[in-house]
């Protein structure tokens, strides 16, 4: 049977005389659109894996009449069923089940290549919003072309997964008369909330092979660098490459020329970058100048600044760096990103000080959970004292937003809601300063709620006041979550007393090992009734923090300013199942996975806790207990459902009838041997 042979010249035809016919200016593969789109092509993985080298077969720059340019990128294929791979979600199917990209499906179909060439626009480009169109043929048996268009909108708001905009059966909605209409259509596109959950999840699976990926690379092949060197190399980077529109460009690879000269080598590069950002950023100034202390004294060490066959240490980690990650701390994507930073590059190395072994970062999906039991709205004031690379703010911060989104409908008056949120109604307290730098790290990439977040002693050194801004007021926080190091005292519930002595009102959720409810914390949770109510007690999964940690916790919920009493109900959930299933292999592709309703079962959770009762349903009454704790014992605070001893009617008949088969058997039996014996 004869091959089928590519039609891709005659589309390639067909579709350049439209573009030729509509009057546009548009450039074909060998052709340059303009530097920085130029530039990202060729930095970004090619179509088959390898370093550089993208060229969409057309290419346009177009314009709106509000001036925003919009790039798009046009790729062409000549077979019939190579319009476009589709996952089973419906979605542009360019990552593999392992997190990696899908290269044979980008080379194979117009549309997957086409979105894999926007991605390298989010990635090295300023454009957030890109138009990837593919289009593909065939030869009927009349000889004519059939042609197929996919047209995609690839941007920041759905992660560069990439959204079909419409059906076309050509270009013509690129031309100038016609161009604002077809961009109204793209923004009047919306990713339901399950949506956007699904492409964030598929997302930061991807950021965990990226960030395995990275370090592995720097363990491997750079040497002389400390734990914390690491941790400041990738801050420093994100920083310097992230920009501030209209003001600070973002620092490329090419700026970094591996000199000697004094004030010019790449550290000092890097580091008047970071300088000019954080200024634009309005951070206070003794919190520029403490991250620009942090970090400088990395950056500007004369080891990573020597340059090696023309190239220096530092500039080959920030060409690392920026390669691996761009692409996803420039999506916006709003996720504890420095948390899963912290952790990988952790886990690789380990600790080098003892006190560092006792940070353990909270995972994304309980800290989504704590901020809910702490009942997190637009108008909370959240606070965390030992806040780590700031997960539990980062949740409490969308939890917030997204409230704000849903009550609010004037759209300035949510801009300015969602700045009062980021600016006023967050504080975290965090006392080593590598972990802090992450967290100031985070909150910048989450748009900037890093105003409050200070490196202080929470227990000794912190007064309850701002820590920049409104320095003489007194943060009035109404919602508290944690998760302690466990050595400090009571496990951690010095913590809770120190923070709820401060607050006059609100709600409190905190992780902790269970042992501080059953003698570890004794006189403080004693301490801690005489102004505050245990609403639930909720057991945790032993495996909640597999790789890190194998301690049983418990989450306690509190309400704060209202002296418990013997006999207010506690709520006891036994938790050790919530719907995943852990593993903690280092090159698997996916440590968690969603089981027995996994989603279903925290949100059960939430529920239970705040309404009681009557919201069971996938939990039993074996896992839902409403008992009472003594004010004057603080160790009764892990209780389970008490088992009834008593038998019943039913357990009688059977007992009775067991018996009576065992006497028929015995009888059977010695009958038996009697007729035997006869015999």
């Amino acid at each position: 049977m004869a091959k089928i042979k590519s039609v891709e010249p005659n589309i390639a035809d067909l579709v350049n005389g439209w573009l030729k016919q509509y009057k546009l200016d548009y450039k074909l593969e060998q052709e340059s659109l303009n530097n920085e789109i130029d530039k990202a092509l060729n930095e970004y993985a090619s179509k088959s894996g390898g370093k550089g080298g993208n060229r969409p077969d057309a290419k346009l720059l177009l314009e709106t009449k509000t001036l925003k340019k919009y790039p798009i990128l046009i790729e062409y294929k000549g077979y019939k069923d190579k319009l476009i791979k589709l996952d089973s979600d419906g979605k542009v199917d360019n990552i593999t089940t392992k997190s990696e990209p899908n290269y044979k499906n980008i080379k194979d179909y117009a549309v997957n290549g086409a979105v894999h060439y926007a991605n390298a626009i989010l990635h090295y480009t300023s454009y957030t919003d890109v138009i990837a169109i593919g289009v593909t043929g065939y030869k009927k048996e009349n000889g004519q072309i059939e042609h197929s268009i996919g047209v995609y909108y690839v941007s920041k708001d759905n992660f560069g997964i990439g959204q079909e905009v419409d059906k076309y059966t050509d270009l013509s909605f690129l031309k100038k008369e016609n161009f604002d209409n077809f961009i109204k259509k793209v923004k009047e596109l919306s990713l339901t909330s399950e949506e956007l959950e699904k492409l964030k999840e598929k997302r930061e699976k991807e950021i965990q092979a990226s960030l395995v990926k990275l370090n592995n690379d720097i363990y491997k092949e750079e040497k002389g660098l400390s734990e914390s060197d690491r941790v400041h190399l990738v801050a420093a980077s994100i920083m310097a490459t992230l920009g501030v529109e209209g003001k600070v460009a973002p620092l490329e690879k090419s700026d970094l020329k591996s000199l000697k000269e004094e004030n010019n080598t790449d550290g000092d590069i890097v580091v008047r970058k970071i300088d000019s950002f954080l200024k634009c950023k309005n951070l206070p100034p003794k919190k520029k100048d403490l991250i620009l202390r942090t970090l400088k004294n990395t950056l500007l060490s004369d080891n990573i600044n020597k340059a090696t066959n023309g190239e220096s240490q530092l500039k080959r980690i920030f060409t690392k760096i920026v390669d691996d990650l761009g692409i996803y701390y420039k999506v916006g994507l709003t996720t504890d990103f420095t948390g899963k930073l912290f952790n990988e590059m952790y886990s690789w190395l380990g600790f080098t000080q003892d006190k560092l072994n006792d940070v353990v970062l909270t995972p994304s999906y309980v800290a989504k959970l704590l901020v809910k039991l702490a009942r997190v709205d637009k108008d909370s004031f959240l606070w965390d004292f030992a806040t780590g690379s700031a997960g539990l703010l980062v949740a409490g911060m969308n939890e917030m937003i997204i409230d704000a989104k849903e009550k609010i409908k004037s759209p300035e008056e949510l801009e300015q809601k969602i700045l009062k949120i980021k600016a006023e109604q967050l504080l975290g307290l965090e006392v080593l300063s590598n972990i802090y730098m992450l967290a100031i790290l985070n909150m910048i990439l989450m748009g900037d709620g890093s105003s409050n977040i200070l490196n202080k002693d929470s227990l000794q050194d912190f007064d309850g006041k701002y820590g920049f801004g409104n320095t003489d007021e007194n943060f009035p926080a109404t919602a508290f979550v944690l998760n302690p190091p466990y050595s400090a005292t009571g496990n951690g519930m010095v913590f809770v007393e120190r923070a709820f002595s401060m607050m006059k009102k609100g709600y409190g959720a905190i992780i902790i090992q269970n042992s501080a409810g059953s003698g570890k914390a004794k006189e403080i949770n004693k301490n801690i009734l005489k102004n505050n109510t245990l609403i639930a007690s909720i057991k945790m999964p032993i495996d909640i923090f597999i790789g890190k940690s194998s301690v049983q916790t418990n989450i306690y919920v509190f309400k704060v300013g209202e002296a418990h009493h013997n006999d207010n109900i506690v709520k006891f959930i036994d938790f050790s199942n919530d719907g995943y299933t852990r593993t903690n292999r280092k090159k698997a592709s996916n440590n968690l996975v969603d089981t027995d309703r996994a989603k279903e079962r925290y949100q059960e959770v939430v529920d239970l806790v705040r309404f009681g009762k009557h919201k069971l349903n996938i939990f039993t009454e074996e896992e839902y207990y409403e008992g009472y704790i003594d004010v004057e014992s603080g160790t009764d605070w892990n209780q389970s459902a008490p088992i009834d001893t008593r038998p019943t009617l039913e357990d009688f008949k059977k007992t009775v009838s067991d018996y009576l088969a065992w006497e028929v058997s015995n009888l059977m039996k010695k009958e038996s041997e009697d007729e035997s014996l006869k015999k």
